[in-house]
């Protein structure tokens, strides 16, 4: 029988030719299409207004979030003020002690394990969460609308259990303890941060700087720039010997610049260290820089050893000035000036803004771990912290 051939896959040359043509066509077109495709793509990103339309995506995003955030809370806290309702009704019915809520805590955990929050110091804190608030508008509301929920929610029931506890434990008075619950919520305070405040008694510090903001600030707006700033300002948080520079401060602030915008409050976000403004022929040196995102102006920071003198207000108020007309835009409030100094005399300081065409501020700063002498030889020099942060020297160090 005669073998036949195995039909061939190879096209006739010009129907081959033709197949690759058109591949090579489709190719072309794909990557042309491609190209068209991420062209537009990239002209959309940088279009203002697409920005405009993702940033409103996301906050509609971030406040759906935080409400659900925020019921949670609320649902949380009306569960623990129900729960030490009823235990500390039935230990003043039945006349039991302390030892009910350890068994509580034990029989929770045994029965459901899976349940997390009902220690024994946890319900304590729930009995003492009830007595604290069961005659306030937040107690009212729960015991009103028993398993309604909260729909108004008191200022206690918008910030967490952690926090709450925290001024349960520090703060009697109510009404400060109202207020430190409106910073909460003003500042995002992680319970950390809360802590520091309270350590550090920010209710007694802010707004209370020497200042000339409501002789040059519109009314609507010094109180808000009032309340941005405090004195004094509390740096324990560097450790520099009792002898230091104006330099090393300043070096010392930018390498603990996190810990150093908390001090600062909320808004503040950092531009430059020794920013270099060009006038004319010359050049001057702000110490440090910033931009407020809530005041929307620039703020000028000028650090001092040692008490306050008069001259300082005319620098801060020549370089405020600079900051308008070289930096700031046309939307931008006009730049405020912060000069910070070991001691003051409140009546030089008055004096001293009377003429002052800028809006400033004068407070103190406070360094409550300065290095004792027998270690200050341990300590790295400016030249060394400036060559670890990659600082270049300027003329006007």
């Amino acid at each position: 029988m005669a073998q036949q051939n195995a039909p061939s896959n190879t096209m006739p040359p010009m129907i081959n030719a033709t197949v690759k043509m058109t591949t090579t066509q489709s190719g072309q077109n794909l990557n042309g299409a491609l190209l068209r495709r991420n062209h537009n793509m990239s002209h959309l990103i940088n279009n203002s207004d697409y920005l405009t339309l993702l940033v409103e995506v996301k906050k509609q995003i971030n406040v759906a979030k935080q409400k659900a955030i925020s019921s949670v809370n609320a649902q949380l806290l009306v569960l623990y003020f129900n729960i030490g309702k009823i235990i500390s009704t039935h230990q003043k019915e039945m006349g039991w002690g302390a030892k009910v809520i350890s068994k509580i805590a034990v029989d929770i955990k045994n029965e459901l394990p899976e349940i997390k929050g009902f220690s024994k110091r946890n319900i304590n804190l729930m009995v003492q969460f009830y007595l604290e608030y069961k005659t306030s508008d937040f107690g009212k509301l729960v015991i009103s609308q028993n398993d309604a929920g909260l729909n108004v929610q008191p200022l206690v029931a918008q910030i967490p259990w952690t926090h709450n506890i925290i001024l349960m434990q520090k703060i009697k008075d109510n009404d400060l303890r109202q207020w430190y619950m409106q910073k909460i919520l003003e500042n995002g305070w992680s319970k950390n941060i809360l802590v520091t405040m309270l350590n550090s008694n920010i209710h007694k510090r802010e707004a209370k700087l020497t200042s000339n903001f409501k002789q040059l600030i519109p009314a609507i707006d010094s109180d808000l720039v009032q309340q941005s700033f405090k004195d004094p300002y509390i740096f324990d948080f560097l450790t520099i010997d009792s002898s230091f520079r104006e330099r090393e401060l300043e070096l010392n602030l930018v390498a603990n610049m996190e810990k150093f915008l908390i001090e600062l409050g909320s808004g503040f976000a950092f531009v430059g260290r020794q920013y270099k403004l060009e006038i004319g022929s010359d050049e001057f040196y702000i110490d440090l820089l910033f931009y407020h995102l809530k005041l929307r102006c620039f703020v000028v920071i000028e650090l001092k050893k040692g008490k306050f003198k008069p001259e300082y207000s005319g620098q801060v108020n020549f370089y405020c000035s600079a900051v308008d007309d070289l930096l700031a835009q046309k939307d931008d409030k006009p730049t405020i000036g912060l000069i910070l100094c070991q001691e003051k005399n409140e009546i030089v300081a008055e004096y001293s803004l009377k003429t002052t065409t800028q809006p400033i501020g004068i407070s103190k700063y406070e360094l409550t771990e300065i290095l004792p002498k027998e270690l200050e030889s341990s300590l790295p020099t400016i030249e060394e912290i400036e060559a670890e942060f990659g600082i270049k020297k300027t003329s006007n160090d």
